[in-house]
């Protein structure tokens, strides 16, 4: 029997090693190839979720297409042209013709250079109208239109004018008429020349400046007629009337006085109030400049007159409410409008009517912006005089009094054109009953023979107007032919000759005589 092998027990611990290495390589490798399947399994889980996603996207878009829609129609928006900012209108009576002018030249490019450029005392001396004969042949030509048309809007005012006057049988001199018209040369009408631009800038400045005087004059009258409205009212009421009328004037007079403090138009304190309930901004952060553009509507660069007082809204509301019955709106305007002056006055350095930024910073250096004076409104200011009060009273009358006497003279004309009226309709009745006579007389058909023997005698020829005998013919009866003389008979004589007639069987009367005889024997006895 042989001895059973004893186990080496290094040879042993290798075939362990190597069983282990065995083992560790193929779990190693199912290891790799799970790791493998999780993550294709995830890269195709990524892969489906970006298409799923995709997918949505797309059906989402597809929805978003209305399906009826024609896509042949459907036009891009266009892209507007950023307009120019709106011109300011200047009130003038030739307003419309002056901005088209300006519109036109700024478009050239050496012309609005020269504007921008220009002391507004070189505009007023007419170095800028010398820059016309640089501006391009379109800008020309289309300045000679607007100078026709404008030429003819005048020549149609001034035929309106006339024939509202009554004056249409009367020839118009056009070339006479227009010269009241300083601001184009009239003796050219078809081309646009260096003197109409300078007439236009010399005519519009000067009416500038006066248009504001002009407005003031007119809120003058304005309450001045109030004022005397007021008085007539009260001379008509009894005594206790007139007291409660008066009471109750002075009542609203001081319910309107009692208002807010106004602050002084344009100072800080006034625009930092614009800057804070307007703008919604913190006082303290208060910058001048950026007031300037906030407040700069059409972002030309510069503060205009509505601008300016468009600023002012804030402080005229204290003390104006349209609902009440103390607060007067056009005292309003005039409130505004003196506002907008005074800041003009402080601030328009250069006198162009505009304020610049440069122009609006330098005033918000100065003294009387940081610390201004107080503001003293129009009930502290009364709009006239008592001499300027009598002086309208005194024109009223006369007013007055000239219309009527007007209205006599018109009720004058009336009655002469109705008694005028009245002789031409009797007249007319006239005329008619000739025109009836006349008709009547064609009908009958009358003609008289020119002459008619009876028994040996000739009867003279009649008229058949008038029935009158010829002259010649009433001499011979008279006494030149005694044969031909009628005698005068008494109703009794005559009455014996009819019964002679009749016993010697002679015609009676003029219906026994023959047809042609009756209309003669009747023409003889009407002689005289």
């Amino acid at each position: 029997m042989l001895p059973r092998k004893q186990p080496n027990l290094l040879t042993g611990e290798r075939a362990s090693c190597r069983q282990n290495s065995q083992l560790r390589g193929s779990n190693g490798r199912k290891a790799e190839q799970m790791r493998s399947r999780i993550h294709n399994k995830m890269c195709w889980s990524r892969a489906l979720h970006t298409g799923w996603l995709l997918l949505l996207v797309q059906l989402l878009c597809l929805e978003a297409v209305p399906i009826s829609m024609d896509k042949t129609k459907v036009q891009e928006p266009e892209k507007k042209a950023e307009e120019p900012p709106a011109s300011v209108d200047t009130g003038l009576h030739y307003d419309r013709y002056l901005r088209e002018v300006i519109d036109f030249l700024e478009k050239d490019q050496h012309f609005r250079e020269k504007l921008h450029n220009t002391d507004m005392e070189d505009i007023k001396q007419g170095k800028l109208a010398k820059e016309l004969d640089f501006v391009s042949h379109h800008v020309r030509t289309k300045l000679d239109e607007l100078k026709r048309q404008e030429v003819s809007r005048l020549r149609t005012l001034i035929k309106a004018k006339q024939d509202l006057e009554g004056g249409n049988d009367i020839a118009v001199d056009h070339q006479a008429l227009l010269k009241q018209f300083e601001y184009l040369n009239h003796m050219n009408p078809h081309t646009f020349e260096v003197d109409d631009l300078d007439r236009l800038i010399k005519s519009a400045t000067k009416d500038l400046e006066n248009f504001d005087k002009d407005r003031h004059e007119e809120f003058k009258k304005y309450e001045m007629a109030k004022d005397h409205d007021r008085r007539e009212h009260l001379k008509t009421l009894d005594e206790d009337d007139r007291q409660k009328e008066q009471e109750h004037y002075e009542e609203m007079k001081k319910k309107h006085a009692d208002h807010p403090k106004v602050n002084h138009p344009g100072s800080q304190n006034q625009l930092k109030e614009v800057w804070e309930e307007a703008d919604g901004l913190d006082p303290e952060d208060f910058d001048p400049k950026t007031f300037f553009n906030l407040h700069d509507t059409n972002g030309d660069g510069f503060f205009d007159e509505q601008e300016l007082e468009a600023l002012f809204t804030k402080e005229l509301e204290k003390i104006y409410d349209p609902t009440n019955e103390e607060d007067d709106m056009v005292e309003m305007e005039e409130e505004r409008l003196r506002m907008r002056e005074h800041v003009m006055n402080e601030v328009d350095s250069n006198k162009d009517r505009l304020v610049s930024l440069e122009e609006f910073l330098v005033a918000t250096k100065k003294k009387e912006f940081l610390e201004p004076d107080s503001w003293e409104t129009l009930e502290q200011n009364q709009a006239y005089t008592d001499e300027e009060m009598r002086e309208f009273e005194e024109h009223l009358v006369q007013q007055e009094e000239d219309l009527n006497q007007k209205a006599v003279d018109l009720q004058n004309q009336r009655d002469e054109l109705e008694r005028q009226q009245e002789q031409l309709n009797a007249q007319k009745i006239e005329l008619q009953q000739a025109v009836e006579h006349m008709e009547r007389l064609k009908t009958q058909n009358v003609e008289l023979p020119p002459e008619v023997h009876v028994e040996g005698n000739a009867i003279p020829e009649m008229h058949a107007v008038d029935n009158q005998l010829h002259p010649e013919q009433e001499a011979q009866l008279q006494g030149h032919d005694p044969a031909l003389q009628v005698q005068q008979h008494t109703p009794q004589e005559h009455h014996e000759q009819h019964q002679d007639l009749a016993q010697q069987g002679l015609p009676q009367t003029h219906q026994d005589l023959p047809p042609g005889h009756q209309e003669a024997a009747h023409g003889q006895h009407n002689v005289p």
